[in-house]
């Protein structure tokens, strides 16, 4: 029997368990009941499942051909801090918090595809690798898996995200950066306080951090080629006690994207550089801490032509994009590709005859087709068989 038709029979166990994981959307980190429903599932399937965290989960099957390959496929798992807007019976039970991104779906279509791979598991060699990962919008909870070892004698990792801005029946897969580093970075600044009337007596702190603000996008505009993409954005500023006082002490959060590790450590010491030399020469002191929360999603050549032609077997070459544009999001999926040879696909889940699923994500209203989980979950099946089968 067919892996299609195989997954097809599952298509009413894999709608039920995307609609439980999008009635209990949890926090990043705090995907407890998640984790518990994805043990359950794992054991019932006599999958072996370890946790590598409270809320990171792996689990493993064997193939009884012997030893050969290890695949690795990876979803991830927290939800968003937002309120679900939607008005139907599968809506978030955990008031404030909803999936609007997806990751609902990508649990548990990579749940389906496990089962249909045990079944398969007498024919095949090797060994898979299933990897449900917390904190994917926070970033760090690849880290889990890439520090207790579990890439090691990987040979291939695949990941797959729906998109709504593809219709269903669409799948992109392309050679190269796909997404964007991501960095955190807090600036704090030190001047010196006096009254608003006598500010030569003083280092205003809030007139620093402002330069501050106006310099970083120097970087971009005149230290950065135009036709490079990269971001420094600042999104917080925090400074001063009252109207009157010049202000001694600012804060600062913002964030850094780019498209290589070599741009993105340019990026960031260029950041360092103007924070430290604006402060000194307004006569103030300022330090800048980044936080990485992942670098750039860069397709691997070989996996990627290898996902191209499971997917073009899927889907019809006419549907799969291989030259999709660059998105300045980022995903610490890209933490697991610095590993192994990896690729990350984007499946279409827009459906212009299902309310809501052309909107944005992270928009309280997001919902997807889950027809089309259907193909998602055979890309993951199909990609593990394909090398596992050689």
């Amino acid at each position: 029997m067919s892996v299609k038709s195989e997954i097809l029979k599952e298509q009413e166990h894999l709608i039920q368990l995307r609609r439980w994981f999008h009635q209990h959307p949890e926090a990043p980190h705090e995907e407890f009941k998640t984790t518990a429903k994805i043990v359950e599932e794992l054991e019932k399937l006599g999958i072996e499942c370890e946790y590598l965290s409270p809320t990171a989960i792996a689990g493993k099957i064997i193939g009884k051909k012997g030893a050969g390959k290890v695949i690795a496929l990876r979803s991830d798992t927290d939800g968003l801090k937002m309120e679900d807007l939607k008005e139907v019976d599968y809506a978030s039970k955990h008031l404030g918090y909803c999936h609007a991104c997806g990751h609902d779906a990508h649990t548990a279509t990579l749940l389906v595809a496990a089962k249909v791979l045990k079944e398969q598991e007498a024919e095949f060699a090797g060994e898979v690798r299933l990897f449900f990962q917390p904190a994917e919008e926070v970033g760090g909870g690849a880290d889990f898996f890439v520090e207790q070892g579990y890439l090691k004698e990987v040979d291939r990792i695949f990941s797959v995200h729906v998109v709504s801005s593809y219709e269903s029946g669409k799948v992109a897969i392309t050679e190269g950066p796909v997404q964007a580093s991501s960095d955190f970075l807090e600036i704090k600044v030190t001047g010196r306080g006096a009254h608003v009337s006598t500010p030569e007596k003083g280092a205003d702190a809030l007139y620093i951090a402002s330069q501050i603000v106006v310099s970083l996008q120097s970087i971009v505009s005149r230290n950065t080629a135009p036709t490079d993409t990269a971001i420094v954005g600042i999104g917080l500023l925090e400074a001063g006690t009252q109207y009157n006082i010049v202000a001694e002490h600012a804060r600062l959060e913002g964030t850094t994207r780019a498209f290589t590790m070599e741009q993105r450590n340019y990026i960031n010491q260029r950041v360092e550089d103007i924070v430290s030399q604006t402060a000194a020469m307004l006569g103030g002191e300022a330090t800048v801490t980044f936080s990485e929360f992942a670098p750039p999603v860069v397709n691997d050549p070989d996996a990627t032509k290898e996902a191209q032609q499971v997917a073009n077997a899927i889907f019809g070459t006419e549907n799969v994009i291989t030259n999709q544009e660059k998105a300045l999001g980022a995903d610490d999926f890209s933490m697991m590709m610095n590993e192994t040879k990896g690729v990350y696909a984007y499946v279409g889940t827009h459906n212009k005859d299902k309310p809501n699923t052309g909107l944005s994500h992270h928009h309280g209203l997001f919902d997807i087709d889950e027809e089309a989980l259907l193909a998602s979950c055979q890309l993951y099946v199909d990609f593990a068989l394909l090398h596992l089968k050689d």
